[in-house]
């Protein structure tokens, strides 16, 4: 009998299927996919490739029906169509992938509106907030009843914030104001769901990802705001990428309601003046 799949029978109590292969008695379990809202591209394309590559499946939401495709032919995923600003549609596709349960949750829905107050509008505000908070929300609460445990640590959901949240800087209101939000949700959140989900956010700072390319683009300006940092570089998708990995694994199970800045050091040290 060929060593290939032999049967599948789920495991109960657990999140994954074990996979039985004859020739070689071994049993394997393939696990129910971390969920990435927001993962085709920046740092939510980097989790997912980190995670695929441990071994971790994914399933990808997007709202471009064409990187989700590029996205699902790169990482061997599964995929679905919807825009974190509708919450009926977040919350559509979000049962009709987790029919296996999730493993995980990373909201790496995010926007970057750069202007001074007097020019921002009510629809800027409202817009910022929409996608970057109450996207996070809704897809917490629609996952919470399918996330479970991928091991002895509870599962864990991350959501991303920033370093201007912190350290306040002129021109942010609008994204400090929607990030600032989500700070508070981690931490609610974090409460509400303990013991049985654990809820921590990451804080970058300016990071090389499509979505902040107008800044990073110009060499010399970008150079200019990687010498604002202690650590003297712009941060990468990667770097973000993996602490969103851990904070996702079983090695973090002890860690929940964090608010962890992945900035150079911008948030917290002044190495010049």
């Amino acid at each position: 009998m060929p060593s290939s799949l032999a049967c599948l029978a789920p495991c109960l109590g657990t999140s994954a299927i074990y996979v039985v292969g004859f020739a070689n008695d071994r049993i394997q379990p393939v696990h129910s996919p971390v969920l990435i809202v927001g993962g085709t591209t920046g740092i939510g394309a980097a989790l997912g490739r980190s995670l695929v590559e441990a071994g971790r499946p994914v399933h990808v939401i997007g709202h471009d029906a064409a990187r989700l495709q590029e996205t699902a032919a790169k990482l061997g995923c599964t995929t679905s169509l919807a825009d974190a600003r509708d919450p009926e549609a977040l919350t559509t596709a979000i049962a009709a992938a987790g029919t296996e349960g999730f493993t995980g949750l990373a909201y790496c829905v995010g926007s970057i509106t750069l202007k001074p107050l007097a020019q921002t509008s009510a629809a800027d505000l409202l817009d910022a907030v929409q996608l970057n908070a109450v996207g996070a929300a809704i897809a917490v609460k629609s996952a919470a009843t399918l996330l479970r445990s991928d091991g002895d640590a509870a599962p864990g959901v991350v959501l991303f914030s920033t370093v201007a949240v912190r350290q306040g800087f002129a021109n942010h209101a609008t994204i400090a104001l929607a990030k600032g939000a989500v700070e508070g949700l981690t931490l609610a959140l974090a409460a509400e769901l303990a013991p049985r989900i654990r809820v921590n956010c990451i804080a970058p700072s300016l990071t090389r990802t499509p979505l902040a390319a107008r800044l990073t683009a110009n060499e010399a300006m970008a150079k200019a705001i990687a010498g604002m940092h202690p650590m003297q570089r712009l941060g990468e998708a990667a770097d973000a990428a993996a602490l969103a990995r851990f904070l996702l694994s079983a090695e973090s199970g002890w860690i929940t309601g964090q608010i962890i800045g992945v900035d150079g050091g911008r948030s917290t040290l002044r190495s010049r003046g």
